[in-house]
């Protein structure tokens, strides 16, 4: 059998790649661009190209008996090969429908949420691989460790999923115990309104079992849990079943005691040690520890996990100054981003480089944009990046711009970034957003 993927290089479909390698499959694919994600692929034995094209399709992938065909969203309306294969009569699913397949056959453990998917996914899947049998994940990120998005254990029923809203992705799986970490408003060029995104998290939770568990943060004020046949917990920092005691921050440190229903784990060290984390820490251990994990793994997992790439990602942290990229896309992740930057480094100036992302998201959350970006002492934002989308009359990084009331703000290109920082005195820098801003964050190390 043999699976061909539409957009194979993106952070979700490679790690999907890998899995179907690992599991004696034939791969083959097509992306846009070679990256490292790619190159890791093509020497795990897939073959991929980088022009969309039929003719560079392997000839035992044309085959619709033998060969089933996985694409992303992104892929553009108009794909040579995406026609094709329709014409031939392959089997064409989303990512999100092969994943809800492979849920079938294991324990599904998903995190879901408008925002904290990645990190929160990420060190359950750390904590979970302390265990002798280990685990298998599929990762919105690259761990820092491992630097891979993929785990994989012959031995483990266990798999680790991103429940991802967009598209309505996450109804096509069947998990068995869900975190949610938020609920707050985003994709609204999908649902249209609020309701219809807050039900769409209520369907989710219908998926789960009579022997499954929610575990909801208790800042989620709406009723998105009352559809659930399964036991229902809360989590927070400092309130819900499952909450952080005696937090302790200082000196680049955090530790934390972890409260659950069924006692105290103290002295519990994060090994990305943000303040942001440990919501995220508390939220990981509690469907770690409902999926049967001990006190030792709990901490040990925990202190393991070391970050995410792109996620509060430190490229410089010493006396000269701090660098940090972080995928905050939305503007409850900017407000806790900037929040955490203050509590790490009290006192300090800190220079906000902003990119926003789609043009639907700019559109609906300028104000609370320039909300969030307001707490830093220095502004600049950078064009919109449009991923998937096309241009939307009037919407601009200028509606933000016209909002921020910080005395230092500027509007700048992509290609001015480092010529701004040359420019100045900078004590903290955070590049934020979920565009290619990211791609400039190595050249700005001096």
């Amino acid at each position: 059998m043999n699976v061909y993927f539409l957009g194979i290089g993106g952070i979700g479909m490679s790690a999907l790649a890998a899995y179907y390698i690992e599991h004696g499959y034939g791969v083959a694919g097509y992306d846009r661009t070679a990256t490292a994600l790619t190159q890791q692929l093509c020497s795990a034995g897939a073959e991929i190209h980088y022009t969309d094209s039929v003719e560079n399709i392997p000839a035992a992938y044309r085959d619709a008996a033998t060969t089933l065909v996985i694409y992303t969203p992104a892929m553009p309306a108009d794909s040579a090969e995406m026609a094709f294969f329709r014409a031939q009569g392959h089997r064409i699913v989303k990512r999100s429908e092969a994943l809800g397949d492979i849920t079938r056959t294991m324990r599904g453990l998903c995190v879901a949420g408008t925002h904290g998917k990645t990190s929160t996914s990420a060190m359950l899947a750390t904590i979970l691989g302390q265990r002798t049998e280990g685990v298998n994940a599929f990762l919105g990120g690259l761990l820092i460790t491992s630097h891979s998005n993929y785990m994989c254990s012959a031995q483990s029923h266990d798999v680790v999923i991103e429940a991802d809203e967009y598209d309505r992705s996450f109804h096509r799986l069947s998990p068995w115990g869900t975190v949610i970490t938020a609920a707050d408003a985003d994709h609204l060029d999908i649902y249209g309104t609020v309701e219809a995104y807050e039900q769409a998290f209520r369907e989710y939770v219908a998926l789960l079992p009579e022997d499954g568990v929610v575990i909801v943060n208790s800042r989620v004020k709406t009723d998105i849990t009352a559809a659930a046949r399964c036991k229902v917990y809360t989590y927070g920092i400092e309130e819900g079943d499952y909450h952080a005691d005696n937090i302790y921050i200082s000196n680049g440190e955090v530790m934390i005691d972890f409260v659950s229903p069924t006692g105290r784990i103290s002295f519990v060290r994060l090994g990305h040690p943000i303040p942001v984390n440990i919501e995220n820490a508390i939220a990981a251990m509690a469907l770690a520890q409902q999926a049967g994990c001990t006190d030792d793994e709990l901490r040990q997992g925990v202190w393991a996990y070391k970050g995410v790439k792109r996620r509060f990602e430190f490229y410089k942290n010493d006396n000269d100054g701090v660098l940090i990229s972080d995928y905050a896309h939305h503007p409850v992740e900017l407000q806790r981003s900037l929040e955490s930057l203050r509590q790490l480094y009290a006192g300090r100036h800190i220079t906000a480089i902003f990119q926003p992302h789609l043009y639907s998201r700019t559109r609906d959350f300028y104000q609370e944009f320039a909300d969030a970006l307001n707490q830093a002492d220095a502004v600049a934002v950078v064009d919109i990046y449009p991923a998937r989308e096309e241009p939307i009359p009037g919407v601009t990084s200028q509606l933000i711009y016209d909002l921020l009331t910080v005395d230092d703000r500027a509007m700048i290109s992509l290609d001015e970034v480092k010529g701004y920082l040359a420019a100045r005195q900078t004590q903290v820098v955070v590049l934020l957003g979920a565009g290619d801003l990211d791609n400039l964050a190595g050249t700005l190390v001096s």
